[in-house]
């Protein structure tokens, strides 16, 4: 087939490429002409695991190009996807103007019949008003499929190419024969492509992020609980996540989730509720509770020190959200940096992919390093904010040799509290003892 997709975001450049891998053609559309200029010579200008081996490949192959135009990229595609930004507004709402924007410009440029795909996440009407917008201007024949993603950054061409579901909204046969063809190389191993209605795709998005969220916010209370307490959350997870009915996911406590999905999709999808009159009061508290996680570990490290940070020396280890990704949007460690600079503190930061971003939104106000171990050279304490596999058995003896003292915060619980102990660190994690 022949497939446009207009924005070379994460969504766009991941599902554009992955497209491409099945044999399909191709051409991704965007409005900045270096990033269009970086693609199509062969630099990538995101990081994932996986992607750019088959990025070059159909890059060489000529099933993908890029272009600035809009009506060249779509002239002979069957299938337009818009994977543009949805980014939230001042009350939380998603902000459609991208989208309705260039549904507008479809609608004067469009030659034919072809199926447009909604593949951001957008509330529900959106569709509706896609296609409103591009009926202004074309009263031909043509059909808005709402095909949400559930991409998950670090692993996002293994969820493309081998997807749990497919969800694809439309009420059209024929779109419904063109999108099944299009994703049947993607399901041979059955796993369910899920035909609905337009409102239905659209909010199962929003669903399906919220939920995640409320289990990672309800285990970040249960954690708290468990401090309190005096209980071990390791163990709590382990005998809750044993029952089938609840699952062994998205239970691992920690300071909060960020990125570009969980915290404006559960803000949208409140705003919705507003708008439909409905008082969505669990989502608001799982928005609450995760604001609150990020800086869960202000108050124990203001206790070690006696409220005295100012020229404190802190490494930390983890910029990014999550680990395998370069994304620091919503990032719980920018929001530890903005407490402790306020506090007087001095910090020295690394992570494998995500300095360069960091550096670009706040300069150096930080300092960088080049491994984690140059991150630790005279560190009174180790915050740990990412837990990215090169944390996870590091070589201890190298970390007291290089460190003021054996302290170590850990918002991603990544080592056993014997262990430490036993090591000689004073450690404090999330949760637990």
């Amino acid at each position: 087939m022949k497939i446009a997709v207009v924005g070379t975001g994460y969504v766009g450049l991941v599902s554009g490429t992955c497209f491409a891998e099945t044999g399909n053609h191709v051409t991704c559309i965007d409005i900045d002409a270096q990033k269009v200029e970086k693609l199509a010579s062969g630099i990538i200008t995101i990081y994932e695991p996986g992607l750019e081996k088959i990025f070059i490949r159909n890059l060489n192959e000529k099933r993908l190009d890029f272009t600035t135009h809009l009506e060249a990229g779509i002239k002979d595609a069957q299938i337009i996807f818009l994977a543009l930004p949805t980014p939230p507004g001042e009350d939380g709402s998603a902000d459609l103007k991208y989208i309705l924007g260039v549904a507008d410009q479809l609608g004067r440029i469009l030659n034919g019949y072809k199926v447009i795909v909604d593949k951001s996440t957008v509330p529900v009407g959106t569709a509706e008003k896609v296609k409103t917008a591009i009926a202004t201007n074309y009263k031909g024949e043509f059909d808005v499929v709402s095909n949400p993603e559930f991409l998950r950054e670090g692993v996002a061409v293994d969820d493309f190419m081998k997807p749990d579901r497919v969800v694809i909204g439309t009420n059209s046969e024929k779109a419904r024969k063109i999108m099944g063809e299009l994703y049947a190389p993607y399901v041979r191993q059955g796993n369910p492509v899920i035909f609905m209605d337009e409102k239905s795709a659209e909010l199962t998005k929003y669903a399906a992020n919220s939920f995640l969220a409320t289990k990672i916010s309800f285990m970040n209370e249960i954690a708290q609980l468990c401090e309190k307490l005096g209980a071990d959350v390791d163990m709590v997870r382990r005998g809750i996540g044993s029952d089938e009915r609840i699952g062994k996911r998205f239970l691992f406590p920690g300071i909060g989730y960020g990125g570009s999905c969980f915290p404006k999709d559960v803000q949208a999808l409140i705003k919705s509720a507003e708008q439909a009159q409905y008082d969505f009061k669990i989502l608001k508290a799982v928005e609450t509770v995760n604001e609150n996680q990020k800086l869960h570990l202000l108050p124990k490290i203001k206790n070690y020190f006696q409220g005295k940070l100012a020229g404190k020396h802190f490494a930390l280890w983890g910029l990014a959200f999550k680990p395998n990704t370069d994304d620091i949007r919503e990032a719980p460690a920018l929001y530890i940096i903005k407490a402790l600079l306020a506090e007087g503190a001095i910090i020295t930061a690394f992570d494998p992919e995500a300095m360069h971003n960091v550096q670009q939104q706040i300069g150096n106000a930080i300092q960088y390093a080049k491994d984690q171990y140059d991150a630790l050279q005279n560190a009174d304490a180790l915050i740990i904010a990412t837990e990215w596999n090169e944390f996870r058995t590091p070589d201890f003896d190298e970390m007291i040799k290089r460190m003021n003292h054996q302290t170590i915060f850990d918002g991603r619980n990544l080592f056993e509290v014997k262990t430490m102990h036993d090591k000689g660190f004073y450690y404090e994690s999330i949760g637990r003892p």
